[in-house]
């Protein structure tokens, strides 16, 4: 096994805050007809989520799930005649994978564990898979191999009726808080992992911080998604200036698609007056601007694809005041390119699809069949922590269409309540064996079973 060493990096990381989701918890194709589209955006998002509503569910429990929070009604807004149940508790559950024997494995990078259910009549049986790991995020089977991403590296086993045997690191080396040059300094220390249908590895590497240069410099490239081809063992970067790509899934064609979690506290990058107060903005951070600035990215990658921070962000608007979150181009960061002499944001393809600033786009996955809406992407949306008022959670889902995804479109909201306050995120949604949809939720601890009518 080849080593991948991460090298020094020389210079202060310029950290801000340390982004959207901690990790401890931490033109558009045209949309279904009767999903209804995200209230995350403004203007004709707006319009559109107005006309086609969700209906208010009861969130159902089977015998041992009803403890806290659930030891109250609680409600979702879903589709009409979907069904909403708790189908397990596990505290810290995070991203999802079904493993070919039909059980449902649950990383925990908290806890250091994957943990596996097996599904029964009822709740399901529950057992620890694999513990004593470096804060295990992404899930990935190649046939019987399971693939899983430490903070460190990445490991594969033989999976087999409930059991894994021959741990083999893959690829080891991966930046995480023990990287001496990092000095325990790591905000995005989680990774995800896709395998694509050459047989390649993807990973995704966060970023330090909030926003840091060095990452783009150092080896291996930070804040990128990296690949693995096919026997080799030593990564190259596929992806580049993707901050934090949590949401990492392979499309029906074959294509690799990330969710990115974008930077905070962006300084506007307009000369002009944003405010009103008869002066110009530019570089001025003012939390109106910040609260929907700069979008979150659901992008389509491409060898060498580059997502532009921390030197150019993703605009839903343009200054315009009508945000869309489809096919947006960017703007320079005027506080890390001031000159536009680092990045020019003008040449780069514009994001294919998006969610508001600060959404926290986690989990990423596709369905054949999201219910009545057919085949699709799965978002798990984790809501945002530091805008005013928060970005609800929320299940989000973006048809596929004609080789690439349509607009944002909420399946499953109202883990959120009037005050801001919560009592579930979902982080990840994946479609099981018997066409349900099964959502993972951290902060309620929980593992909801969707059925679809």
């Amino acid at each position: 096994m080849k080593t991948v060493v991460a090298a020094a990096v020389a210079g202060v990381l310029v950290a801000g805050l340390a982004g959207c989701s901690p990790d401890q918890p931490d033109e558009p194709a045209a949309p279904p007809p009767a999903a209804t589209p995200s209230a995350a955006g403004s203007g004709a998002d707006q319009a559109r989520a107005a006309a086609l509503k969700l209906t208010p569910t009861t969130v159902r429990t089977l015998a041992g799930t009803g403890s806290a929070p659930f030891d109250q009604q609680r409600e979702v807004d879903a589709p009409p005649g979907w069904t909403v149940t708790v189908w397990a508790r596990l505290p810290h559950a995070r991203l999802l994978a079904w493993a070919p024997d039909g059980r449902l494995l649950v990383s925990r990078p908290k806890d250091g564990d994957v943990v596996a259910f097996t599904p029964g009549g009822g709740a399901p049986a529950q057992e620890t898979l694999l513990d004593g790991l470096s804060q295990p995020h992404g899930l990935a089977f190649d046939g019987d191999t399971l693939f899983v991403a430490e903070s460190d590296q990445v490991v594969s086993f033989t999976y087999k009726d409930g059991k894994t045997s021959g741990k083999r690191v893959v690829v080891d080396g991966l930046p995480d808080k023990k990287s001496p040059e990092l000095g325990g300094a790591y905000a995005h220390a989680l990774k995800s992992v896709a395998v694509g249908k050459d047989k390649s590895l993807y990973i995704s590497i966060g970023s330090t911080g909030n926003v840091s240069a060095d990452d783009r410099e150092a080896t291996p490239e930070r804040a990128s998604i990296l690949r693995v081809a096919p026997g080799e063992d030593t990564p190259e970067t596929y992806a580049r200036g993707v901050r934090n790509g949590t949401g990492l899934a392979i499309a029906p064609d074959g294509a690799v698609w990330t969710a990115v979690n974008h930077r905070d506290n962006v300084a506007y990058p307009h000369d002009d007056d944003y405010d009103g107060d008869g002066e110009s903005d530019q570089g001025k951070v003012m939390q109106d601007y910040v609260n929907d600035h700069p979008m979150e990215q659901l992008a389509r990658l491409t060898p060498g694809r580059e997502l532009g921070w921390p030197y150019c962000n993703p605009d839903p608007d343009l200054n315009a005041g009508d945000a869309k979150y489809s096919n947006r181009p960017f703007v320079r960061d005027v506080q890390m390119n001031p000159d536009g002499d680092k990045l020019d944001c003008g040449k780069l393809p514009p994001t294919e699809q998006g969610f508001g600033a600060h959404s926290a786009p986690l989990g990423l996955s596709f369905a054949t069949k999201a219910g009545e809406y057919g085949p699709g992407a799965l978002v798990g949306v984790h809501g945002s922590w530091n805008r005013e008022p928060p970005r609800p959670p929320e299940v989000s889902f973006f048809a596929w269409q004609d080789g690439t995804l349509g607009h944002q479109q909420t399946l499953l909201t109202g883990f959120q309540d009037e005050d801001g306050s919560r009592w579930g995120r979902p982080v990840a949604a994946v479609q099981g064996p018997d066409g349900a949809l099964y959502v993972s939720d951290d902060d309620a601890g929980a593992i909801y079973r969707v059925t679809t009518g």
